[in-house]
């Protein structure tokens, strides 16, 4: 029954394999995004809206002066985002194509799993609205009550990413 929906769903939409999203990873391309959208900054700070924040936007155990290389960054990186990514699919109910996994892991990495879980990008998604899930997208470019430019630029990304496969 799941695998006739899941065959149903990549036919319905001519162009885009969508499979469960649990079979899914972050993949290289997303990851290198992730990366690109941060920046590495190899001491601690604090990020627009005052969280403590390392490497590649590690904000998960950071404290006032801690460093690190850009090595053990990228290493932290990948593992914090596959933990996004598998918080991110608890709350997906429909298949998913690579792109808008992609697109929705790098989202996940940048606002938190509950973030997700609680957002309309998550319910138009789970509502099977793809087209307006990948919309939604542009809508979280706020921090702290300001538009940011670099959130705009991400979001116009991660929609691409989120429309083209």
């Amino acid at each position: 029954m799941a695998d006739d929906n899941i065959r149903s769903q990549a036919v319905s939409s001519p162009g885009k394999l969508r499979v469960a999203a649990a079979s899914l990873t972050v993949s290289f391309v997303a990851l290198t995004g992730i990366a690109a959208h941060e920046g590495y900054v190899g001491q601690s700070y604090r990020d627009p809206v005052g969280v403590w924040t390392i490497g590649f936007g590690e904000t998960h155990g950071v404290i006032p002066g801690q460093t690190t290389t850009r090595q053990r960054a990228m290493v932290q990186l990948a593992a914090s985002a596959d933990a996004h990514a598998k918080g991110m699919v608890s709350c997906i109910h429909v298949p998913l194509s690579q792109g808008e996994f992609d697109a929705y892991a790098d989202f996940t990495y940048n606002i938190g799993v509950t973030g997700f879980c609680r957002s309309s990008v998550a319910t138009k998604l789970n509502a099977g609205n793809y087209d307006g899930a990948c919309a939604e997208l542009l809508k979280f470019v706020y921090a702290k009550g300001k538009v940011f430019p670099g959130l705009v630029a991400r979001r116009k990304q991660e929609y691409e990413t989120c429309l083209r496969s």
